[in-house]
């Protein structure tokens, strides 16, 4: 039987896909690059396969910008089991202690509302951040406990959602590098009883929300055309950026690597979307420049232009 070898082309844009549970990140991105054909893609952090939620999916020149999404704020709905601690941090793992939950409503209003702010957080050993190569879960299926650094970061808040039995719903907006699963274990330490995560969905990052995201049946059930204009243009992922706009003749050298003068402004921007005349009556997207001196200089330019 003769096989044949499935088409690649070149797609460009940010896809806005809902996870499911039980999926890796790298499988929903390989899933969706293979419904689009899509010859480059890259995803912008890792969700747990217990996980499900936001994950913005990069194709073709969009992935230049994916390393925003990595460094965003993000927003997360998470259910804690109290009374229990396990070995990965959620339901996954075994249970290794079991304590009674004595704190009242109001003394876990308290606990929670400590954890708001700047704090330092351990990473947890069952995570894909690396040591020598490799993800330290990994060394933690061996048994092995690599010795990891506090990191900062920002607990921009956290509202108590749900309080039923011993579980604990909380929606929490938290800057990048914070392991959801790492406060759910603090905050069971803090009252004394342990806990365990046994739900998380992340519900916004980056000024996306889950509400503007598909599902996997959604996408699967899609024409080729329909999935094409669901993806967002790559300016999308620094739309909060400033913006200027080149002629014809200042475009022409920018997209050739070059620095052109701007008298317009003369601030200092490290980073601002470009856009340009490239011939065609229409503003094209060209990347990002940097501004300093009145000297516009390119920092990270698309190879193929995409019009906005």
């Amino acid at each position: 039987m003769t096989q044949f070898k499935r088409i690649k082309r070149p797609v460009h844009g940010v896809l806005l896909f809902d996870k499911p549970p039980g999926m890796s990140s790298n499988q929903a991105l390989q899933r969706c690059r293979w419904l689009l054909q899509a010859e480059k893609g890259g995803h912008t952090g890792v969700l747990d396969p217990l996980a499900t939620g936001l994950l913005p999916l990069c194709f073709g020149e969009a992935t230049k910008f994916a390393q925003r999404m990595l460094d965003a704020d993000k927003r997360y709905t998470a259910t804690l089991k109290l009374g229990a601690t396990t070995t990965t941090g959620d339901l996954e793992g075994d249970v290794l202690d079991v304590r009674p939950l004595l704190a009242s409503r109001s003394e876990i209003d308290a606990v929670v509302a400590r954890f708001v702010g700047e704090i330092d957080q351990t990473p947890p050993m069952y995570s894909a951040l690396k040591h020598e190569g490799r993800p330290l879960y990994e060394y933690a299926r061996q048994g092995i406990v690599i010795e990891r650094e506090a990191r900062r970061i920002v607990i921009y808040g956290i509202e108590i959602l749900d309080f039923a039995g011993d579980l604990l719903t909380i929606d929490v907006r938290c800057s990048k590098g914070t392991y959801i699963r790492t406060l759910a274990e603090d905050i069971g330490t803090a009252l004394g009883c342990g806990a365990h995560l046994t739900a998380l969905r992340r519900t916004a990052t980056a000024g996306f929300s889950i509400a503007q995201a598909l599902t996997a049946e959604q996408f699967d059930s899609m024409e080729q055309a329909e999935r094409d204009a669901c993806l967002l243009p790559p300016d999308s992922l620094v739309a909060d950026l400033p913006a200027v706009t080149l002629d014809c003749e200042r475009t022409v050298r920018l997209t050739h690597g070059l620095s052109v003068r701007f008298p317009e402004n003369d601030a200092i921007i490290a980073s601002l979307r470009l856009y340009g005349d490239v011939g065609d009556g229409r503003s094209s997207f060209l990347g990002l420049g940097e501004l300093a001196d009145k000297t516009l200089s390119p920092r990270r330019l698309l190879s193929t232009v995409v019009h906005s």
